[in-house]
């Protein structure tokens, strides 16, 4: 079983469009935070000192999916569920279940590459093999 890091989100009135229901891009912003919340939380260090250490700079988003279940308003206490379900060369799934107490709300599924900056161009980044040291520590 994977391992699960929990983000907790207390949704503000500023979350929310005029019907108060919290506006989707919202979600994608918490699970951006809760994406980096799930390695600190597994012991990898930040993004800075592992370009020193491993040339990883970050986990950019390739691909995404998700699938809303119901709605979240103004006061709600929300908890995203995140695991790495899957593991592979240089890119891995990383799932989010957004839950209030026990109603699930939304999930969702990212793939991530582990990336460092490119060799030859200086504003680009080139995909990394998944360094075993954070794979160990998220697992």
């Amino acid at each position: 079983m994977a391992k699960e890091i929990i983000y907790p989100v207390s949704v503000e009135f500023g979350d929310c469009d005029p019907a108060r229901i919290v506006w989707f891009p919202n979600f994608f912003r918490w699970i951006d935070h809760a994406s980096r919340h799930f390695f600190v939380g597994c012991g990898v260090p930040p993004w800075h000192e592992t370009e020193k250490t491993m040339g990883v700079i970050g986990t950019p988003v390739v691909d995404t999916k998700a699938r809303f279940f119901k709605t979240a308003t103004y006061g709600d206490a929300l908890q995203f569920h995140v695991s790495i379900p899957e593991w592979r060369g240089k890119s891995f799934v990383m799932r989010y279940r957004v839950m209030r107490g026990t109603d699930q709300i939304m999930e969702c599924d990212e793939v991530r590459l582990f990336v460092g900056r490119h060799p030859t161009e200086p504003n680009g980044i080139k995909a990394l093999d998944i360094p075993q040291e954070i794979r160990t520590l998220c697992e």
